[in-house]
């Protein structure tokens, strides 16, 4: 019998659908013996497994009848409450009313772009800026618009310049998305100043504001910051956060904070995708936000990134030819390098794999095409040992490409 061709029952906006690089480089990764610096996975050891052992079964043991049941689409009222509380810690004033739980943040990128974007809606992104979120808000077919970073995040001057014209021309900016602490790829930070003006840009032009916000609990220096949500006074802000890396990304729980009005739209939104996030994970998370685990453990985690950090900044300062440049992270899991014009790291990709380290090519993460001759650099998950290694490797093989050119 030969083998059928079922394309022609895909839907029109499957076309859209890209399959996330990051995702199929971990693929590779499981079957070779490959040093990843590809993906964001926190340090395995970085998980506090007795203490969530522990949690699970005092869980179910106390609350059984209910963790093991259904429960409502915006999330259980204990955890809700237990986020409150734990974003109040950092000047987040969310009542529980205010806060969806979903199913990883992931999902609220995907709950924010089903209920907010339309086909031709303008998005505002970073250049460059993250992965995931290109790729979930682009099914729903926005025009994107990309500003550029610098040391202190996105370049907001050059963003009211946009919007002038944009708005010359009788258009308005739907929303604007930024990760703006310890920002995903490049790991700068937002100056105060400038989310201040991105907060008055918003209310004069009339756009709402996507603060995804995975990785502030991982700031390596005393920078200033506030939160955008901490600085919203009109509910113009939507916070979302996840405990995939100060906890677990295996319990796979992440949130949304917003004004009841979106909040409504968001769950109606949920409810048609997986009814409610699993109510076992969410109790978990309840009951290690009571105990205080996570504030327990982020210390010896930061340091751990810290320390990983320095390894890959002096390894990349002794194996990365001349010409190269990277971030120097205040926070976060990444390093994002610049190698010299005419490098192409996505075709270099290959090579790498050849010998046997792997990143992920920096293009992706620009909506307007450009960075062709970047990477994202995970320093979080490989050991000491493999980063320094990992990164003498792909030194050579920069080198090696640079001779051909």
């Amino acid at each position: 019998m030969s083998k059928q061709d079922f394309t022609r029952f895909y839907a029109k906006r499957t076309r859209l659908m890209r399959a996330s690089e990051i995702r199929e480089l971990l693929k590779v990764v499981e079957s070779r013996d490959v040093i990843s610096l590809a993906g964001g996975l926190p340090d395995p050891h970085s998980f506090p497994r007795e203490e969530l052992a522990e949690i699970a079964s005092y869980v179910i043991r106390e609350y059984g009848e209910m963790a093991l049941q259904y429960s409502a689409t915006q999330g259980t009222r204990v955890l809700r409450e237990a986020l409150s509380k734990f974003m109040a810690k950092f000047m987040i004033n969310a009542l529980p009313d205010n806060i969806l739980v979903t199913t990883g943040s992931q999902q609220a990128l995907d709950i924010i772009a089903r209920t907010l974007i339309d086909p031709g809606d303008i998005v505002v992104v970073e250049l460059p800026t993250y992965l995931a979120a290109i790729n979930v808000f682009k099914l729903y077919e926005p025009n994107f618009i990309g500003i550029p970073l610098d040391d202190e995040g996105m370049r907001v001057d050059i963003l009211e310049d946009k919007l002038k014209e944009i708005y010359s021309s009788g258009k308005k900016v739907k929303l604007v998305y930024t990760v703006p602490t310890a920002q995903n790829p490049s790991g700068v930070t937002m100056s105060i100043d400038r989310r201040k003006y991105l907060l008055e840009l918003a209310e004069k032009y009339d756009f709402l504001v996507v603060e995804d916000d995975p990785y502030s609990h991982f700031l390596f220096e005393p920078i200033p910051f506030k939160h955008l949500k901490a600085m919203d006074s009109s509910g113009r802000v939507i916070y979302i956060s996840t405990v995939s890396k100060i906890l677990s990304p295996g319990l796979r729980i992440g949130w949304i904070v917003a004004n009841q009005q979106l909040v409504s739209i968001f769950e109606r939104a949920k409810q048609s995708m997986d009814l409610h996030t699993p109510t076992l994970n969410q109790f978990i998370v309840a009951e290690a936000l009571r105990r205080d685990i996570i504030d327990r453990h982020l210390p010896r985690i930061k340091e751990i990134y810290r320390m990983k950090k320095n390894i890959m900044l002096e390894a990349l300062e002794e194996y990365f030819p001349e010409n190269s440049r990277w971030t120097r992270p205040a926070g976060g899991l990444f390093i994002f390098a610049y190698l010299p014009e005419g490098i192409d790291t996505k075709a270099m990709l290959p090579k790498a794999l050849e010998r046997g380290v792997i990143y992920v090519p920096g293009q992706s993460f620009f909506v307007d095409g450009s960075g062709k001759n970047t990477m994202r650099l995970n320093f979080s998950y490989p050991s000491p040992e493999k980063i320094e290694e990992g990164i003498r490797r792909l030194g050579q093989v920069i080198k090696e490409e640079l001779a051909l050119k």
